[in-house]
């Protein structure tokens, strides 16, 4: 099991930093949604995740924390958007560094190896590391999708399902979602 949710986890993260190729640094870093949400700025909340529920939580943190959990700006958002002095090769970098440091651990701790959240509250922040691996995965999985509509919008590449159509089949099949809805406008 454990290596199952491994190779659904690095096939997740691999996603995540494929969004970023051939892009420039303001599509990387521009929100197109009312949240803010950014590519560059989910693959530097993801590099957090990594490192406090497969690290810091079994006790292995990182060897440096990181400036946006240093600081105490995570609380504020920090961790969402990336500023002009961080590099994308800084942020990814940082991510794949987190990434090799999760490994680590999975490779090390059973999923029943007892672990301890330390922003979580007292009564619920005593799990399981196999616990914690699972939710790494699904938020992984779930920025993955939010990366797959924000590319999407910034230049049209589609997310796994993408060649399933070719361009003339994407617009009959949008034409087809639209009516189906236009039945329901008020």
């Amino acid at each position: 099991m454990k290596t199952v949710l491994q190779d659904y986890l690095q096939d997740t993260r691999a996603l995540m930093l494929a969004k970023l190729d051939g892009l420039s640094e303001y599509d990387r870093r521009r929100p197109l949604v009312p949240s803010g949400t950014n590519l560059l700025g989910l693959v530097k909340h993801l590099t957090g995740v990594e490192y406090v529920y497969l690290g810091t939580s079994v006790g292995r943190p990182p060897a440096e924390q990181l400036p946006w959990e240093a600081d105490g700006s995570v609380w504020e958002g920090a961790d969402l958007w990336v500023k002009p002095d961080e590099s994308t090769e800084y942020i990814t970098g940082l991510y794949k560094e987190a990434c090799a440091h999760s490994d680590a651990s999975i490779a090390h701790f059973e999923l029943d190896h007892p672990a301890e959240v330390p922003h979580w509250s007292e009564d619920k922040r005593r799990t399981t590391f196999g616990a914690l691996l699972i939710r790494v995965v699904d938020e992984t999985a779930h920025h993955a999708g939010h990366a797959d509509i924000i590319r999407e919008l910034i230049d049209g590449q589609g997310g796994k399902d993408a060649d399933l159509f070719d361009e003339a089949g994407w617009s009959e099949y949008y034409a087809t979602v639209q009516r189906a809805a236009e039945a329901f406008r008020e």
